[in-house]
């Protein structure tokens, strides 16, 4: 089959085409500025909002499966620059569908925990967006830019995501595995829950819903809902660091930017029951994380 992957420079879209280009899959991979993995698949430098570059290099790779990790997901920028926020995760997304329906590609586009409000979480499926601030606002316009196009998309919400390599900026696991390793303590957050999610995993998931062309909304993340102190613990013991480097802090004591929703975390039971890939458990994928952390390392 045919793949496009946007983001493919980024934590999960490189996971995604290493794992489509194993399987056999023709790949193109479109990124922001030069390529930066070792991959073999077809690349092509684009700006997504640039919409008629977009457009056009959809256009030539004529994917049958379009898989959209690619998004703006730093979520005090997104508060301080809205519309730069609205043009990559609502503009871009759009412009993605349109030429999806064009070419009649199913659309697998990567959405997040932070279309809710976080009062009731865990969320399954079936649970209404309420989305607050700029970045959870526009991620939930881009489900609907994604639907409005092809209904028959994969809408995939995944939550804190964390890999190593990292991909860019640190995410959550390699910016803690970072401090650790040099002593640093760390501040984290008591009072909010989420559902942390291994981008290998989240990858498996993605590739496994454009392979098969399911619609309709999944929960691909991790299988487990702990809080961020909980989950910094159980990295410390499978990394072997120091837990005591840790200190618990509430998110309104923080004063940040945009707000965060603090019982959020999505439920796994659709996926488990319906997806060959099954959502991993926290303590696996912390196994998974330092084990590429170990061989990174060359140890």
């Amino acid at each position: 089959m045919r793949f496009l992957v946007t983001g493919s420079n980024g934590l999960v879209g490189s996971r995604v085409c290493a794992l489509l280009e194993r399987a056999g899959h023709e790949v193109v991979g479109l990124g922001k500025g030069p390529r930066r993995t070792p991959l073999h698949h077809a690349y092509v430098e684009c700006d997504l909002t640039d919409e008629r570059r977009l457009s056009g290099a959809l256009e030539a790779a004529a994917p049958e499966v379009i898989i959209h990790p690619a998004s703006m997901t730093e979520v005090d920028s997104c508060e301080r620059d809205p519309e730069q926020a609205f043009a990559v995760n609502v503009g871009a997304t759009g412009a993605v569908a349109r030429s999806a329906r064009k070419l009649g590609a199913h659309l697998v586009h990567v959405s997040t925990d932070y279309v809710f409000d976080g009062e009731a979480g865990p969320y399954d499926e079936q649970a209404l967006p309420n989305p607050r601030g700029v970045y959870a606002l526009t991620k939930h316009m881009a489900e609907q830019a994604a639907r409005t196009f092809v209904p028959g998309c994969a809408i995939a919400r995944t939550a804190v995501v964390y890999g190593w390599p990292a991909a860019g900026r640190a995410n959550f696991g390699a910016w803690l595995v970072g401090a650790f390793s040099q002593g640093q303590p760390v501040r984290l957050f008591e009072d909010q829950y989420v559902s942390a999610s291994f981008a290998d995993s989240v990858a498996e998931m993605l590739v496994e819903l454009g392979e098969r062309k399911l619609g309709g909304v999944w929960n691909t993340c991790g299988a487990d809902v702990v809080d961020r102190v909980s989950f910094g613990r159980a990295l410390c013991e499978v990394f072997g660091f120091d837990a005591g480097l840790i200190t618990p802090t509430r998110l309104a004591d923080m004063k940040l930017a945009s707000p965060r929703p603090l019982r959020s975390g999505l439920r796994v039971d659709k996926v488990r029951a319906q997806l060959r890939s099954q959502p991993l458990g926290l303590g696996e994928s912390l196994r998974r994380f330092h084990a590429a952390w170990q061989a990174g390392r060359g140890a």
